[in-house]
């Protein structure tokens, strides 16, 4: 069988684990033939391929971004690359596709699926994002690469007598803030999930900076946004994928919390950071065993599905009940970081 394979949107650290995975297990197990699209779905539309054999995925396993490129492209029935995409695939005798990706690239992926090719789906994204997973790749190197960042500027926060904001990924949920926020020790976490009350942020401020303590740390994803009716107005400005402007929310909750009690406020932007870089060892797993599971569902004749993490376990999650949704980090875990001021 031919298969192919591409990665779309954002790159992770541990791409490179599942495309090993699935190009080991697929060639060595099954016999396939593995057939990699250069760029995401973009690749598919321009008919941009290489193979993947044993010798391309020599030493990736340790390496960040993705050895196929990637990008953001939704190829859409009307503008005719949808049709595109079915003629490359026609061309290259691809039998069945393997898509890795987040939101974006899965929803392309149900849309291909329905219109008749075999696809099997794994989940990657640094936001942790994806509905109807308990992990997806990239997520762990995230929250270790936060987690770092707020160690280091505690240490410079507690020297200078600063209040130290540190913003980090998450438009729609705020996985990486919370997590981090946990095991790093930060005393404020804003999210996308729960509106903040800059009142509430400033008063507790005040208050543990005068009982017990001469600064601070406040972790705040960038998806974060101020309750409606309190008395700080912001609308996040965006860019022309429709992605926030790394930075923004950092910024205004600098000024308001200088403006409002005089502390001296630095603030920490990690944006591209977080997703750069040699992968942790869990998501050189993950990634591993998403790939074989995903191969080993395409010889199955498995499709329109993604492979999910649920427990200890990896298995297979149909397509069409993860469109549209987003996993959002429970309230119960959002009030540990809480409780933990």
């Amino acid at each position: 069988m031919r298969v192919g394979l591409l990665t779309g949107g954002g790159d992770v650290p541990g791409l490179n684990a599942a495309i090993r995975a699935v190009v080991k297990r697929g060639e060595g197990e099954h016999g396939h033939s593995i057939v990699g699209f250069r760029n995401g779905w973009r690749g598919v539309v321009d008919g941009d391929v290489m193979p993947l054999t044993r010798q391309h995925i020599r030493n990736v396993l340790p390496v960040g971004g993705t050895l196929l490129g990637t990008a953001r492209y939704h190829p859409k029935a009307s503008d005719g690359s949808l049709d595109a995409v079915m003629q490359t695939l026609e061309a290259e005798r691809i039998e069945a596709l393997i898509c890795i990706g987040g939101d974006g690239t899965l929803h392309a992926a149900s849309k291909v699926a329905e219109a008749g090719v075999k696809i099997v789906a794994i989940p990657k994204t640094i936001d942790n994002d994806v509905w109807g997973t308990d992990r997806s790749i990239g997520f762990d190197t995230a929250v270790t690469i936060a987690t770092e960042a707020i160690d280091r500027v505690h240490t410079t926060a507690e020297s200078h007598n600063r209040v130290m904001i540190v913003e980090v990924m998450g438009r729609h949920a705020g996985w990486i803030a919370v997590t981090s926020a946990i095991a790093g020790g930060a005393e404020v976490v804003l999210t996308p999930e729960e509106p903040f009350d800059i009142d509430k942020v400033i008063r507790f401020l005040k208050h543990r900076h005068r009982a017990h303590a001469s600064f601070s740390i406040v972790v705040v994803a960038e998806g974060a946004v101020p309750a409606e009716g309190t008395s700080m107005s912001y609308e996040a400005p965006v860019g022309k994928f429709g992605e926030i402007v790394a930075g923004a929310i950092g910024e205004r909750v600098k000024a308001e919390i200088e403006q409002r009690t005089g502390f001296d406020t630095r603030v920490t932007v990690l944006g591209h950071v977080q997703r750069g870089g040699i992968p942790t060892p869990e998501d050189r797993i993950l990634g591993s065993r998403f790939g074989v599971a995903a191969i080993d569902a395409i010889t199955r004749g498995e499709s329109g599905v993604m492979t999910a993490l649920r427990g200890e376990d990896v298995v297979l999650t149909p397509l069409t009940e993860i469109a549209g949704k987003v996993k959002h980090v429970p309230a119960s875990l959002i009030q540990v970081a809480q409780a933990l001021a």
